[in-house]
């Protein structure tokens, strides 16, 4: 009597009307930080302004390259490194070198789009680069230069296996830091 109970209360309590869809997956919230932003005038050839949540180190594997240095963005466990070269009639193969690094990349891009840049009252041109597609490990890359005596290459990079479907909210909230930087970007 009490199996047969037990069996009649399962069976009306199950709603077999009910269709199951199973639910997408879903990822972690990512808390973004205000935009705020220092002006960053340390360096010997160059300054910007740099996002306020996040730190300017010198570039570790580059010591003696005083110029070089990365922004670090802990929360997004990312940073932004930045080389400067001197020109001496070598713009032609730095130039060569950014086309390099992106075309590495290539393999992994779904789609590239670039942007010039062009800032004549402090002389800044250049290219912003934006790779799309799941395993790109350097989503945006830049370049900014005078032309004549210096040329700065820059390129975001995150500290784990890239999955740039998630990080798309990330990636254009830096996307808007870089802009940034860039705009504000100044030879001294």
């Amino acid at each position: 009597m009490l199996a047969a109970f037990v069996i009649l209360v399962v069976a009306f309590s199950c709603d077999r009307q009910s269709n199951y869809l199973p639910k997408p997956r879903g990822y972690f919230r990512i808390d973004l930080p205000d935009k705020a932003y220092s002006k960053v005038d340390t360096l010997e050839k160059y300054s910007f302004e740099c996002p306020q949540y996040a730190l300017v180190t010198p570039d570790p594997y580059s010591p003696d390259e005083k110029n070089w240095v990365n922004i670090e963005m802990p929360q997004f466990k990312g940073s932004i490194h930045l080389t400067h070269k001197p020109i001496d009639g070598n713009l032609g193969e730095y130039l060569e070198d950014v086309h390099t690094m992106v075309i590495k990349h290539l393999q992994k891009a779904n789609g590239v789009r670039d942007s010039l840049i062009a800032n004549e009252e402090h002389d800044v041109y250049g290219l912003l680069i934006e790779m799309d597609g799941k395993g790109v490990a350097t989503p945006l890359q830049f370049y900014l230069t005078d032309s004549t005596r210096n040329f700065v290459r820059g390129a975001l990079y995150f500290n784990f296996k890239p999955d740039n479907d998630s990080m798309q909210p990330v990636i254009t909230f830096i996307r808007k830091d870089i802009d940034h930087l860039i705009e504000t970007f100044e030879w001294k």
